[in-house]
């Protein structure tokens, strides 16, 4: 069965086929840096760590993409209110989202590319938008003319003058109402940088178009972000890319659907979504924000733990609405706790660990999908197990149906609890046989629980504790915000996140003009 996805520029399910064979390119839209971060910015990494993973046992070679805004209104309203320079607010937020991704498991990010190192990008795709009459300069403002582009609207359905842009002393330089901002002129006392039309900074759409050309090309995959930003925010860079370069900017649009907060509903939300429906392009319910209960994400990875949450955030269907409570996390993951009682009876039987240690992760990976045994022959529990397998994988194929497949999950735990007891291995007398078929059904359910990052390592309470799992592009970026700290004098960012990297058993070497980093 092929992959299937769900695309909202055709809003239909579509086979799955890359532009270069084997090969994916991810752009997701990341946060603007200047709070801390809250549960729903982690709905789309979770999801899409998640589709990584599948795509890369599925034998295809991921590049995933997600960016930082650090230059912002918000950002510069935060410089101002807190006395300090708006990259350190950026250095400090970005450090507390990165943090937080590794409590979640969220480990797949390939790049994560911030707005303020691509200004040269940036000014040179926008001379490129003038250079093609799609865009022009106005009192040092440099907007796109949405009137020239015909197709304007065709992700969202939206006409262009229901964009509203810019207001204020902007509105007058502008051709239309509904042309946006591409480059700002300076203010006073906010950061700019030179271009052409003079000192400014990039509009909030420009960058994503001119990161995700940088890394991935002209045209790439797969664009993903939450349903709040079909309008304006994409629909802006479908226009701005596919102006710029005559492509198709992503061949498949995906869509999470957001948090909420309310009682309507049973724990989980919905396992799958309507066979026929279409992401609503105005969401019907009302986006979460933390005067509703969506900060504190740090004080909730302390109590319930990074793996309860993400196993909270896979257990609805990517593209449905999820209602947040803290009492709805905890209830759901109470689910959790059968599968860790399991896993220390496979320690019981076995006389080995079901977690590997920590130099023994990178091996822990499954093979690809299509190097697994067959599990053939006259054992009843390997004939469910298969069962079990191919099921679970089916409904990951059908636009990565996450609530559904972790149902085989359970039927598969359920299973094997049973065959322990049938057999009663954990009594002294068991046979070899029963041992292995028992064996070979628990790596089964560790290979489908690593494609949704569950059960890798050890469950954690502490947002401090390593999972030993932290890759080498959020660390590296971490290093890198300490080094841009240090270059600018913020001695005491810099030192706060070598000593949060310390806590979580990161230790940084610093030496001839270089940073190095090691697992405690």
């Amino acid at each position: 069965m092929p992959i299937r996805v769900y695309n909202t520029l055709t809003r239909t399910k579509e086979n799955f086929q890359t532009i270069s064979p084997g090969k994916v390119g991810i752009y997701l839209c990341g946060p603007t840096v200047y709070k801390e971060a809250h549960i729903g910015h982690m709905v789309g990494p979770v999801i899409f760590d998640t589709i990584k993973r599948y795509l890369a046992y599925n034998r295809f070679e991921v590049t995933w993409v997600v960016n930082i805004t650090d230059v912002d209104d918000k950002l510069i309203a935060q410089s101002i209110a807190r006395g300090i320079p708006m990259s350190q607010v950026a250095t400090e937020m970005t450090m507390d989202y990165c943090a937080n991704l590794m409590a979640l498991g969220v480990n797949q990010i390939t790049h994560m590319p911030k707005a303020t190192e691509h200004i040269d990008d940036i000014i040179t795709f926008i001379r490129n938008l003038i250079e093609r009459e799609y865009a022009y300069e106005s009192e040092g403002d440099v907007f796109f003319d949405v009137g020239k582009n015909s197709e304007y609207g065709k992700l969202s359905n939206r006409r262009p003058e229901e964009q509203a842009g810019m207001g204020g002393d902007a509105a007058s330089k502008k051709r239309s109402p509904g042309d946006f901002a591409l480059w700002k002129a300076a203010k006073a006392d906010e950061p700019a940088w030179p271009s052409p039309w003079g000192h400014g900074r990039p509009g909030w759409h420009i960058e994503c178009s001119a990161m995700s050309h940088k890394i991935l090309g002209n045209s790439f995959d797969i664009h993903g972000g939450g349903l709040d930003l079909i309008f304006p925010h994409h629909e802006n860079e479908v226009a701005q890319s596919e102006c710029c370069h005559n492509l198709p900017m992503a061949r498949y649009w995906m869509h999470n659907g957001l948090l909420r907060a309310g009682e309507a509903g049973k724990v989980g939300g919905r396992a799958t979504a309507d066979e026929d429906s279409q992401p609503e392009i105005e969401p019907t319910t009302k986006k979460m924000s933390r005067s509703e209960g969506a900060g504190g994400l740090r004080g909730l990875i302390e109590r319930l733990g990074g793996e309860r949450i993400r196993f909270y955030l896979l257990r609805t269907h990517y593209r449905s609405t999820i209602v947040f409570s803290e009492e709805r996390v905890a209830e759901a993951s109470a689910a959790l706790e059968k599968f860790y009682l399991f896993f220390e009876r496979y320690q019981r039987i076995t006389k080995q660990p079901f977690y590997p240690t920590s130099d023994q992760i990178s091996d822990a990976a499954p093979r690809f999908r299509d190097q697994q045994q067959s599990y053939t022959g006259n054992s009843s529990l390997l004939s469910e197990v298969h069962r079990l397998r191919d099921d679970f994988l089916r409904k990951m194929d059908d636009d990565f149906n996450t609530g559904a497949a972790m149902s085989d999950l359970f039927q598969l735990l359920t299973a094997l609890n049973r065959f322990a007891d049938e057999n009663k291995l954990e009594d002294s007398k068991t046979t070899n046989t029963a041992l292995e078929e028992f064996r070979t059904g628990v790596e089964i359910l560790r290979e489908l629980a690593f494609l949704l990052g569950l059960f890798i390592t050890p469950p954690v309470r502490a947002s401090n504790e390593s999972d030993g799992e932290l890759t080498d592009s959020l660390v590296g970026l971490l290093i890198d915000l300490r080094n841009a700290a240090r270059e600018n004098k913020n001695f005491d960012t810099a030192d706060q996140i070598r000593d949060s990297l310390t806590n979580m058993g990161i230790v940084l070497e610093d030496a001839q003009g270089t940073t190095r980093w090691r697992n405690e």
